[in-house]
């Protein structure tokens, strides 16, 4: 199975922007972006406060925004950040949301029983 991932020079800045509005997409951006680097398997995110159709559905959205790369293996699914992709479209982008994240208060936690940091 081949997932669609816009090229670099289509990914949107409305559309990322509209992705990012939503809390829980949000946490998983801190988490792929704390973990960078390090593809993540989507059992990584088994814990979480949110159904794993849910959690499919935020990164679904996230992958044809182009924000995150989804590469299936076998039955899962790695996932990891294109912050190289969306930094060359919107430089400083994603530092200044990460940052944000790490001053607001209400950030929203990933997992269950996690304090919302970066």
């Amino acid at each position: 199975m081949v997932l669609h991932h816009p090229p670099a020079e289509d990914i949107n800045l409305a559309s990322v922007l509209a992705v990012l509005g939503d809390p829980t997409r949000l946490a998983i951006l801190r988490e792929l972006a704390r973990k960078e680097g390090q593809p993540l398997p989507c059992s990584h995110f088994a814990n979480t406060t949110t159904s794993k159709s849910n959690l499919t559905y935020h990164l679904s959205k996230m992958r044809e925004a182009g924000i995150v790369h989804v590469e299936p293996r076998g039955t899962s699914r790695l996932v990891s950040l294109r912050r190289a992709d969306v930094d060359a479209r919107f430089p400083g982008l994603l530092d200044s949301i990460l940052a944000t994240l790490v001053q607001s208060p209400s950030a929203k936690p990933l997992f269950r029983g996690e304090p919302a940091k970066v």
